[in-house]
């Protein structure tokens, strides 16, 4: 039986940032494009995957739709292209909307196939009665998200604010004090200094030649110091904006300044007016059922929501190499009440697979939802030696699979359905001398097998436990480590 999990695209592929939508009866990711073991974010070129609207778990590699090089400002190839995003004009071609690292500009490619490629179309500026048509530099052009309404009006949004700690930080500089500044430390500056002003989630309105401003950007969803008596408090803007419109509802869907969750705000209209409606979903479970604390190793989150077939889904990214320029992306159905609330959703290794996965056969580790040992840091902190060294998934010689299991580590998959299994086996190598417990709760008190592990391999090996099944119509498998050494853990298999 055809099956998927998370993430849904291949194990050796990074698409973070994922924007997804439904064009002609298929359903189309746009995002910037990691590698494995990068050491910057975004070192790829763009390439879309797409995957019918009725089958979420056939996706189809479209090939690279853009290449670094083909925007005239990045001609050397020095910067890297981050988050973009897509829509579909009444004249039947999409406009892709991207930004290069930090760089202040927003970028527009076209092309008459939403599976590209896309050619270089312009950058977005202002009207020549406007600061005499100049490009837009204002208030961090960063992450743009793109709306064609149904009235033919265009809107973009896009925006950049500090994260938590960063936020805290910040420093009010005087005209005088940069004045006085290296020309070098003062271009740097005086880029944070425009964040600093900004610091909000920006929308402005689009002519329909999808470059020109047809008028001045504006604050659109609060961040930073400017969300106090908003509603937005705890859960401000960072960046990472998306739109979709649901029904006569319009959803931003952003990344708040706790940087793993993905939030949403409401309104009536596409530009203004907009309430704070909640959490979506953390990379790290972060408040889904009052967790406090995650269950996955932290780290930045961006996707948008798609409607397929006529269900609602999200699409988020983890992190994997213990760093967050090796990101994948995931995606979680979720459901849209009567009054328009989204409740948070749990991450799973099912995601799009309409269920739960066959507890039978055998599934890679990397598909772990739930991956946490004593030194998983419950903070983004990626300067921290301890990310790089953690319990992690990692890809090394074109496999994919966890790395430094220990003593108190985790590994968790959901959900499985009821088969016929009697034993699990473990596909592992390293040096362990413990025990390996299977349980059906994280915290170990349902146990459904257990085994005293002795392992001294330098090569991937096999061991196997016997198991006893939970009887339920569903259910999650954590395996539990207790002992000395350090293992990697490439698969498991349900054995009758």
């Amino acid at each position: 039986m055809e099956q998927i999990y998370n993430p849904y695209l291949p194990l050796g592929e990074y698409v973070p940032d994922g924007e997804p939508h439904l064009f002609d009866g298929r359903v189309y990711i746009y995002g910037s494009h990691d590698k494995a073991n990068g050491t910057a974010y975004c070192q790829e070129h763009y390439v879309t995957w797409s995957a019918p609207e009725n089958n979420l778990k056939d996706w189809r590699y479209e090939g690279v739709i853009y290449r670094r090089t083909q925007d005239p400002s990045n001609p050397d190839d020095k910067m890297q292209l981050w988050a973009p995003d897509v829509t579909k004009e009444p004249d039947g071609r999409y406009y892709m909307y991207y930004c290069f690292s930090f760089y202040p500009e927003i970028g527009v490619a076209v092309s008459d196939s939403p599976a590209g490629p896309f050619e270089f179309y312009g950058h977005v500026h202002y009207p020549e009665h406007i600061m005499d048509g100049k490009i837009l530099q204002e208030y961090m052009p960063f992450d743009p998200a793109v709306l064609t309404d149904e009235d033919g009006r265009v809107y973009l949004y896009y925006g950049f604010a500090p994260a938590e700690e960063k936020a805290q930080k910040s420093h009010e500089f005087t005209e005088e004090e940069i004045a006085a500044l290296p020309d070098n430390i003062r271009e740097m500056v005086t880029v944070m200094m425009n964040v600093q002003m900004g610091e909000n989630g920006m929308v402005a309105e689009l002519e329909p030649d999808m470059l020109t401003l047809k008028e001045s950007p504006r604050p659109m969803i609060p961040g930073g110091k400017h969300t106090k008596g908003t509603g937005f408090e705890g859960h401000g803007f960072f960046e990472a904006a998306s739109i979709r419109k649901v029904g006569k509802k319009y959803y931003f869907v952003y990344s708040s300044h706790k940087s793993h969750e993905l939030c949403y705000a409401i309104s009536d209209k596409p530009d203004k007016d907009f309430v704070y409606g909640g959490t979506i979903v953390s990379n790290g479970d972060i408040g889904f059922n009052g967790r406090e604390k995650p269950v996955y190793t932290l780290g930045n989150n961006h996707g948008g929501i798609v409607q397929a077939n006529g269900e609602w889904y999200i699409f988020y990214h983890r992190q994997t190499n213990g760093t967050e320029f090796s990101r994948q992306g995931c995606a979680e159905k979720i459901s849209i009440s009567e009054n328009g609330s989204i409740s948070q959703v749990e991450i799973t290794s099912c995601g799009l697979n309409g269920g739960p996965l066959i507890g039978s056969g055998t599934y890679p580790a990397a598909i772990a939802c739930h991956l946490t040992s004593p030194d998983t840091m419950e903070k983004i902190d990626y300067d921290n030696p301890v990310m790089r060294t953690q319990t992690r998934i990692t890809e090394q010689q074109n496999f994919t699979f966890v790395t430094a299991v220990k003593g108190g580590t985790v590994l968790g998959y959901k959900y499985f359905t009821k088969e016929k299994a009697a034993a699990l086996s473990l596909e592992l190598r390293g040096e362990f001398s413990g025990t390996i417990r299977v349980c059906a709760t994280e915290d170990g008190e349902i146990v459904l097998g257990q085994l005293k592990a002795h392992i001294r391999e330098e090569f991937w090996s096999n061991v196997s436990m016997p198991i006893k099944l939970p009887e339920m119509e569903k259910y999650a498998l954590y395996f539990i480590f207790d002992g000395s050494g350090k293992l990697d853990m490439k698969s498991f298999s349900f054995m009758k």
